[in-house]
């Protein structure tokens, strides 16, 4: 039978720790020995993980021949070669790579996503044992063929053994437990998915944790946004104790706390201000300029009669921050829609504007809301 052939690759190529591969797909099969070898009789080519071949050398490191070829039919036996192994393989994928160790160095290899015989071909394999290392001008002892041809799959079998390294190899094949069968193999992948989900799901709740300083929020904190975090690192339990109140409490205290962030900074008498205090107590839209965010900000700023005290920051890193603009975002987090994001950027803000001597306004939130809050550890 006349035999067609391609050289799909000539020449020398470098080995390390005596492997090479072949490879299509995302998964790398280097560091997948025993796999790539379970349930074989060969241990010189190891084809059991799905679309790689593991290959196997007698030189530790150094250069060796090395052919690729593609036949239409199965190439005829020559007696050049002293290891012959045979196995089935498919690509995953129209990229196939013949690699070298660590991906030092990669050839395309033109293959068809179908079934393929493999005869892997060897001679000099116990020389190249023998010398473990050969350097870039030293000489070449070991030279392999790896040879494809259409054929369905079947067992590999060893076709002829000559070298020790070789038997080696085929005994430490044959001592390897069998392969996961397919359903052992899909129980496995579940069980690993399930191990992964837990893992992230226990980062994802140590993270929470600390975030939340200890103490896992309820599902409704955790929809809250705006100045959440910062009352939590300013006091964790009186978050918790705010998020269980009713929501016409978390709206007057949210009304107390911009009130007594006003006072504090002298804001609650000055003739513009004093009218959204009052329209906040009577649950009104607040009157310009509060219904203007920059406005605020300018009249603030450009009136003479707003007084202009300064505290220490609530971390007491920065002095003299403008007392004033704490206070300012108070009311507008008491307006907020959900009652319990009102509640808390309002006493944020109003926290703000007490400085570092915060502590004192909470002690305040207490004891002016006994029923809702219990007292500081």
């Amino acid at each position: 039978m006349t035999v067609s052939q391609r050289t799909l690759f000539d020449g020398v190529v470098h080995v390390h720790y005596g492997q090479l591969y072949v490879e299509s797909g995302d998964e790398p099969i280097a560091g997948s020995l025993e796999e790539s070898f379970a349930g074989q009789a060969n241990g010189l080519c190891g084809a059991a993980l799905p679309g790689g071949l593991y290959l196997l050398t007698g030189l530790h490191t150094g250069h060796i021949g090395f052919t690729v070829e593609l036949h239409d039919h199965a190439p005829d036996l020559t007696d050049e070669w002293q290891d012959i192994v045979e196995v089935s393989f498919r690509p995953v994928s129209p990229d196939v790579l013949l690699l070298q160790w660590a991906g030092e160095k990669a050839w395309g290899l033109d293959l068809d996503e179908i079934d393929y015989r493999v005869r892997y071909c060897g001679t000099g394999m116990d020389e190249g044992r023998s010398h473990d290392t050969v350097s870039a001008d030293g000489p070449q002892l070991e030279c392999h063929l790896l040879q494809f041809w259409p054929a369905p799959a079947a067992e590999d079998r060893v076709v002829r053994r000559t070298s020790k390294v070789a038997e080696y190899w085929h005994s430490f094949a044959r001592e390897l437990p069998p392969p996961p069968t397919p359903e052992e193999r899909v129980e496995a992948e579940r069980l690993a998915r399930l191990t992964h989900e837990r893992a992230v799901d226990e980062e994802r709740r140590r993270a929470e944790e600390l975030e939340w300083q200890g103490r896992l929020p309820s599902d409704r904190l955790r929809q809250v946004s705006g100045n959440v975090s910062g009352m939590v690192r300013l006091d964790r339990l009186l978050v918790d104790e705010i998020d269980g109140a009713g929501p016409e409490t978390q709206r007057e205290i949210a009304r107390w706390a911009a009130r007594r962030a006003y006072t504090l900074a002298g804001l609650a008498d000055v003739d513009w201000i004093a009218p959204a205090l009052h329209a906040l107590d009577a649950g009104r839209p607040l009157p310009p300029p509060f219904d203007d965010w920059d406005d605020v900000w300018e009249r603030l700023f450009s009136d003479p009669r707003v007084p202009a005290t300064t505290v220490t920051s609530m971390d007491g890193a920065r002095n003299n921050m403008s007392q004033q603009a704490m206070a300012i975002p108070a009311l507008f987090g008491a307006v907020e829609d959900d009652p319990l994001q009102a509640v808390l950027d309002a006493l944020y803000a109003a926290a703000a504007a007490f400085g570092s001597a915060y502590p004192a306004l909470f002690a305040e939130v207490r004891r002016t809301f006994p029923g809702i809050v219990s007292p500081a550890a």
